[in-house]
């Protein structure tokens, strides 16, 4: 079977590894806009071009390619998948009036309240340019920012961790010079993502992950695409009720029946479900299009089922069951130091043994046989094993095997960090 990968980056590895541990002996084809050496040693051909190009399409026309996976959110909001279904060949990864859920985060809140959809926090969308948003931050008193379009996970700010409320009118008056904002209540409690494989009307359900995006230890520091990830042996994290993740369930399969209500397209390909659990149950952060990245290598090594299998469930609206291995994850980052603000760039990394972590390339690339650092996230390591800690102890062996100008979050996974969540929740939950 001829596969084609969109995309290059941590995430995409995780796909690739998937990919080339089906039974069908794919050929996999990928489209990255760098050389990821991990992805490129499992490929039998590779383009390098950005990754919302038409000409993704030209090479996939060229090598006969009977199935397209789309790793990341920005071809998904070119409309990439569009232009590979209009060719005759299959796609991984919603349409474009499908994917608005992730690119366009003022059309998913006002989508959710046109369909009644549980978990909408207060919020209100001001467009571009448009003035009012000072009022609405004075209302509600304790706010989130969000730019409406994509910022690669980085553009949403939260009063109290990154500016007073002098501070969010300011970076709302600076969104909206450029893009339509919307301003949010701000929720208080314990992120949690749900990710599912989608075919249209049915969703398969992956383990619940809590990703870690301040880039520092203890939860300190600017927020980064996502510093490392863990899940546990049973669907639900440690903090969480079983009625968290029910409810998630339930709001994920809300959203995929009403978006092909309100677009007429089905959704296909994977949706993610960003929650935050608090005392009084749940609330919608954010929906993605795509799997979270480090979330998707935490969840695609448990997959009990062939994935092509999977993907071609999803894109023949013949999705059936489901299932993961009963194990825990603990995924952890080696970033470039200094990252994300002033990180060390073109610095070489040495990547000796790695135990018995599973070891994902992200942004690095190769030169003279020697891989280096770009700036951005470079490595991920991932322990499995039958328990949170046991795992956490493989990642940290997965990154003693690291050597370079790197920093990652030790603290990750750890039984601390996890205490520290349970008694939040504990206390949270105390007067509901």
């Amino acid at each position: 079977m001829r596969v084609l990968l969109v995309g290059g980056g941590g995430r995409e590895h995780a796909i690739a590894e998937a990919i080339a541990r089906s039974r069908k002996s794919p050929e996999l084809y990928v489209a990255m806009s760098k050389k990821n050496p991990g992805i490129a040693h499992l490929c039998k051909d590779f383009l390098l071009v950005k990754e919302t190009d038409p000409a993704v399409v030209d090479f996939a026309v060229k090598n006969m390619i009977e199935l397209a996976v789309i790793g990341p959110e920005a071809p998904l909001a070119a409309g990439i998948p569009d232009l590979l279904w209009d060719a005759g060949i299959p796609v991984v990864g919603p349409r474009k009036l499908a994917a608005q859920i992730e690119f366009d985060k003022a059309w998913t809140r006002n989508f959710m309240k046109k369909y009644g959809i549980a978990g909408l926090p207060k919020f209100r969308v001001f467009r571009k340019g448009a003035g009012g948003s000072n009022e609405f931050i004075d209302e509600l008193g304790d706010v989130v920012v969000k730019p409406a379009g994509l910022t690669g996970g980085k553009g949403v700010r939260v009063m109290g961790d990154h500016f007073n409320l002098e501070g969010a009118k300011a970076y709302a008056r600076e969104v909206l010079n450029n893009d339509d904002l919307v301003v949010e209540e701000r929720l208080i409690g314990e992120e949690f993502t749900v990710q599912a494989f989608v075919d249209g009307s049915t969703l398969a359900f992956a383990p619940a992950v809590q990703d870690h995006k301040r880039a520092y230890e203890g939860d300190k520091g600017p927020n980064t695409g996502g510093m490392g990830s863990y899940n546990d042996s049973k669907d639900i994290l440690p903090f969480m009720r079983k009625s968290d993740y029910t409810d998630a369930r339930k709001i994920m399969t809300e959203a995929v029946r009403a978006i092909r209500k309100e677009t007429g397209v089905p959704y296909q390909g994977i949706l993610y479900g960003q929650f935050m659990a608090m005392g009084n149950g749940i609330s919608v952060i954010e929906f993605n299009a795509r799997f979270g990245d480090p979330e998707a290598m935490n969840v695609l090594p448990l997959l009990d089922n062939d994935f092509l299998d999977v993907c071609q469930g999803i894109v023949t609206g013949t999705l059936g069951r489901v299932a993961f291995k009963k194990q825990a994850t603990v995924c952890k980052y080696a970033v470039p130091s200094g990252y994300p603000d002033n990180p060390v760039k073109d610095s070489p990394v040495q990547i000796g043994d790695t135990g018995d972590a599973l070891l994902f390339y992200s942004s690095v690339y190769e030169k003279d046989n020697k891989v280096y650092t770009t700036g951005s996230r470079a490595l991920a390591v991932l322990g499995m094993a039958d328990t949170i800690g046991e795992a956490e102890k493989r990642a940290e062996d997965g990154l003693c095997g690291l050597k370079g100008s790197l920093y990652s979050r030790h603290d990750i996974g750890t039984d601390a960090l996890i205490l520290k969540r349970v008694l939040h929740m504990e206390e949270l939950r105390k007067d509901h």
